[in-house]
């Protein structure tokens, strides 16, 4: 487990359901405008976050290989 890896990515997703819960709470009130402003900020977090993830995943399926057999 690396401490600096997941402490950048639980508060990304954190943001993005905060966000999300924000969207839906403000359209379910009324307010389009927040609405749509927090749920484009919890989408922008989520992709971000999701990029993140594949990185690491990728990364770490490469370095789980072993060397090559010649």
């Amino acid at each position: 487990m690396i401490p600096g890896v997941l402490a950048v990515r639980v508060p990304m997703l954190y943001w993005a359901l905060v966000f999300l819960i924000i969207a839906i709470v403000a359209g379910a009130l009324g307010f389009g405008g927040l609405a749509a402003t927090a749920g484009s900020i919890a989408h922008i977090l989520f992709v971000v976050f999701l990029v993140f993830f594949l990185v690491a995943l990728i990364g770490g399926l490469m370095a789980r290989r072993g060397p090559p057999v010649y």
